[in-house]
């Protein structure tokens, strides 16, 4: 059978209907196709559910295809038992004879060894299939797991004229620089990633909720800084809507080297991306320690003539659009 690239594009668009459910799995798709349709289909299920290779061959309405088709999925099948039974296992039982594959798992667990088993037991295997897509898709998994930190994105809005906070206060907190079409997509990224971070500063002048309100989807872990641990409990941050974790100087040392030790941290606790939303302090200390993968910067139709500078960054912009009165600059800090 000939192999279409259009089958694995297709294995990412719907793998993303798993964004912010199935961590610390990673978001997969898969089709199954016969005779060059499309019979079966599947993303990764909410973590602790099946995967995308189960899903997709549950969908096929006639089993007896099976054997003659073919499976396209964007990251090696499993060959472990976690929550669920290896897919490779279900691959080779139910006598499916060609599996194309995106990519190769880097998690040690599975790291060829899917493939491997597959072979093993007749199946044809291709692999590498727009290979740099599946990464650039599964890039917080690959991250966590060859980085051993959580994928870093940095946010925030800044004027015109390069400010990210007035002078003062006194009349809007928080002060708004974007429009509510942007802040209704910064909800969104909440929805998408496993946390998101502040620091003390932010907690005092904001009392931020750092909850989805304006998207549906799960909230992130709010990850507070909080050296001295003297953020009143009143704040918003304290309430039960979402899983809040506090790091103050009992967990981490905040002269030297923050963001590499809250990267460690984060890991250890099994967050695989996060978001910084912090004030300019908490993003440039990120930057400085050149330890952030993303930078999402809004820039707000206003001028401030006044304030906190934004912070500074010299990576390549990979894109730019606008949205209404604001422009989303997305910085990459891919060498």
């Amino acid at each position: 059978m000939k192999i279409h690239e259009k089958y694995i594009t297709r294995c990412i668009e719907i793998a993303k209907n798993g964004l912010g459910t199935t961590a610390p799995n990673p978001m997969v798709g898969s089709v199954i196709v016969y005779n060059e349709q499309i019979i079966g289909e599947g993303f990764t299920s909410a973590y602790g559910g099946p995967h995308a290779e189960v899903n997709a061959i549950a969908s096929v309405a006639d089993k007896t295809l099976l054997h003659k088709a073919t499976l396209y999925v964007t990251l090696e099948p499993c060959s472990h038992f976690g929550k669920t039974p290896p897919c490779s296992d279900l691959i080779i039982k139910l006598g499916i004879p060609h599996v194309v594959i995106g990519t190769m798992d880097s998690h040690s667990k599975v790291s060829g060894k899917g493939i491997d088993k597959l072979k093993a037991a007749g199946c044809k295997v291709t692999l590498g299939v727009m290979e740099a897509a599946c990464k650039e898709h599964h890039k917080r998994f690959f991250t966590f797991h060859n980085k051993k930190r959580p994928y870093i994105i940095l946010k925030w809005a800044e004027t015109q004229d390069g400010f990210i906070a007035p002078k003062t206060r006194k009349e809007q907190k928080p002060v708004w620089i974007t429009n509510p079409y942007s802040r209704q997509l910064v909800h969104k990224w909440r929805a998408e990633e496993q946390a998101i971070l502040v620091g003390t500063k932010t907690v005092l002048e904001d009392n931020p909720g750092l909850t989805v309100r304006d998207w549906t989807g799960k909230h992130p872990v709010r990850v507070v800084l909080d050296r001295a641990l003297k953020l009143p409990k009143h704040f918003q941050i304290f309430n039960n809507e979402a899983e809040t974790l506090i790091i103050s100087e009992k967990e981490i040392d905040f002269s030297n080297q923050v963001a590499k030790q809250l990267a460690d941290y984060l890991y250890q606790k099994d967050i695989q991306s996060i978001i910084v939303e912090g004030g300019r302090e908490t993003l440039q200390t990120f930057i400085n320690e050149n330890l952030w993968d993303e930078a999402r910067v809004f820039i707000g139709n206003t001028n401030f003539k006044q304030g906190v500078k934004a912070p500074h960054i010299s990576r390549k912009i990979i894109s730019e659009t606008i949205i209404d009165t604001d422009v989303l600059k997305i910085h990459t800090n891919e060498n």
